[in-house]
This record gives structure tokens, sequence and C-alpha cells, in this order.
């Protein structure tokens, strides 16, 4: 418990509460053209004022053919800056560390949502999405960079890259769909190169005491585990980040390839040499056992999602009560609404995860 409400200071200088974070959640919550609706406004501030010492927003797609999912953040046009604002100020209000998500679905946005063929690293049929051409490689790299900045100038904190879940930057990293000839492609160095402009860039513009972390896939989608390990170690290396998030669906669970099982996935990025670069990672922490778990096997902190959905005030709650024991799903629509998920909310929810909500 004491370890859990320690308060944990990035590189950048920033310093949260205590060690718990918001995951960033997909909630179908904002309007068409990416801005931010109320729903979601209250969605977020509600964990902010419940205690999670890092509120992070849902994926914001950092342009609009990177469109991942129907109402959508967005944060690619200054249009949305005031609803952002707003945001920020409300999560910030509450001693929480106010973070953005950025985002770009790539060979994964729907036509059906942006009007236009996907696009990732080079060809998918599979997909039915085009290559992008060496031009179109550099102005995804200034889109992300343009989306910290307007993060920033919007009052937050901090943003996170989400290279991981077969996005965009995924795709780069991954030797399955990047099967480029020019310096993007090839080696791992190579293909890690987007991601790594970005960090510079990022870290350029909006200085050294803004908040930026990775989100990482350890392994699935074309990443094997050695070489998401090699991309954490060159983080850690480079130290330009102040934190990375590992999504590894389960923290409990061991490495996927049969070789390299007889110890924990977790334990594989635990043991590198990070410095003062804080670790966290996603997946299945629900009880304040689970946290223990993850905080004993070497995290910094946890992220988490489902808990967060069922308790706005998951930490307040578990500060108050060492045995605090977070109510299992599922749980009805009057419940979720109780909790801050809105309709559009609990009807996405609900067709991701059908035990998620009773009738």
């Amino acid at each position: 418990m004491s370890t859990m409400f320690q308060a944990l200071r990035f590189p950048c200088g920033k310093e949260m509460p205590n060690r718990f974070f918001l995951s960033p959640l997909t909630n179908s919550q904002s309007f068409a053209d990416g801005s931010l609706s109320d729903d979601e406004i209250n969605w977020l501030e509600m964990r902010a004022k419940g205690g999670f010492g890092l509120t992070m927003t849902a994926a914001a797609h950092i342009n609009k053919d990177g469109q991942g999912f129907p109402g959508q953040l967005g944060i690619f046009s200054d249009s949305q800056l005031p609803g952002l604002k707003k945001l920020a100020k409300k999560i910030k209000s509450h001693g929480s560390l106010a973070v953005v998500q950025l985002h770009h679905a790539g060979l994964r946005s729907p036509r059906e949502l942006t009007g236009l063929a996907p696009v990732a690293p080079t060809p998918s049929e599979k997909f039915a999405a085009r290559g992008l051409s060496h031009g179109e490689v550099k102005r995804l790299i200034e889109d992300f960079i343009q989306g910290a900045e307007r993060a920033k100038n919007a009052g937050f904190d901090g943003v996170e890259l989400h290279a991981a879940h077969n996005y965009i930057i995924c795709q780069f990293l991954s030797s399955e769909f990047n099967q480029r000839t020019d310096e993007y492609g090839g080696s791992l160095q190579n293909r890690s190169k987007v991601l790594f402009d970005i960090i510079t860039g990022i870290r350029k513009r909006c200085g050294a005491g803004f908040l930026l972390g990775v989100r990482l896939t350890p392994e699935r989608h074309g990443i094997e585990l050695a070489e998401a390990v090699a991309t954490a170690k060159t983080l850690f290396e480079k130290r330009e980040i102040d934190f990375l998030d590992i999504s590894a669906w389960d923290i409990y669970k061991e490495p996927a390839d049969e070789s390299l099982r007889g110890r924990s996935l977790l334990s594989y990025f635990t043991e590198l040499d990070r410095g003062d670069i804080r670790l966290g990672a996603a997946g299945k922490v629900y009880t304040p056992a689970d946290i223990k778990f993850g905080l004993d096997a070497g995290l910094d902190f946890v992220l988490m999602g489902r808990a967060a959905m069922l308790h706005h005030n998951y930490p307040s709650l578990l500060s108050a009560n060492s045995e605090f024991a977070p109510n299992r799903a599922p749980v009805s629509r009057d419940y979720l609404l109780a909790e801050g998920l809105s309709a559009a909310f609990i009807d996405y929810v609900g067709g991701q995860w059908p035990d998620f909500v009773s009738s």
C-alpha cells in the first residue's frame, strides 16, 4: 500500500502523486470532427477527481486520414483546441497529470470512416492498404510532432506515443508489415527510425520539461519479443523519454515464444537498465493484489482500464480502505452511467466485451 501511494517523479521534472495511470480507453464519445464532447470531458475528469495520478485520454488521431474508430478524439486541428484546453484544465485541477495519447491507425483505418484507402509502411493486400511514399513518411513524423505541440499549447503535461497494437508506429517496427527498402525499412534500427525521429522532434519542439512516453507491444502483430526488448533498451539508452508503457494484455503471462518461457514477460523489460525513466504495464490489473504484483515485479506504475471504468475513484477507495474489493463485471447500464460512461461509450464497450454490460 505504501508504494502504491508514493509520489513518482519523471526525468522531465513532473511528478504524479501515486502509481495509478488511467489507461487510454477507446470510447466513441467525441464528435465526428474529432472535437471533445462534454461526455468525454466528464468521464476523464471523474477519474482525475477520483485519485488517478495520471489521466490519459483515449487515442487521439494526429491527422484525419489516421482515424481508427467512430467518435474518436482528434488532435490534428487548432479547431479542437478549445475542448482540449477545457479538458486539460479540469484534469490538472484535481492534481492529476494530464496526458494525450497520440495515434494513427495506419492500415487499421477503416475506409468507411476516412473515405480513403488506409496507409501502411508498405502495401498490404490483406488490409487493402497502400504504402506511404518517402515524403508521406516525413509528413507522418511531422504530424505526430505537431500533435504534441498542440497538446502542449492546450495545457497538457505531456503525450504518449501509441506504438502498439499494430497501429502505424507499430507497423513500422514490425518486420511483417514493414518491407520498405529506404532508411525506414530493413534492420530494426531502420524500422524504428520513425519512432525515434518523432521522439527527437517532440523533445526539440516541446522542451525538456514536457512529459513524453511511449506505449509498446511486447509481442504479436509481427513484433518479436527480442526486438521489442531491443527497442526498449534503445529508448532507455537514448534518455529522451520519461516513461515506457508495456501493453502486456496480462501482467502475469509468460512469453508466447515457448523458447523464452520459464519467466514472466515483464521480467524481460524490468531487468533492463532504465536509469530514471519510469516503466509501467497494462493487462488485467484489477485487484489491489494485481497492483502489488506489478509493483513488486519491478514496475514503477500500473495502468488500469476496466477497473477504472467500474470505479471512477478506485485510487481514493483503496487509499481509504486497504481491504477494498472492486466490483466485478457484468454490471448494469445504469451502474456505468453513474460511473461517468456515456450511452455511446457503454454501447461501444458492450460490442467489444459482451460480458461487461448486463442486459
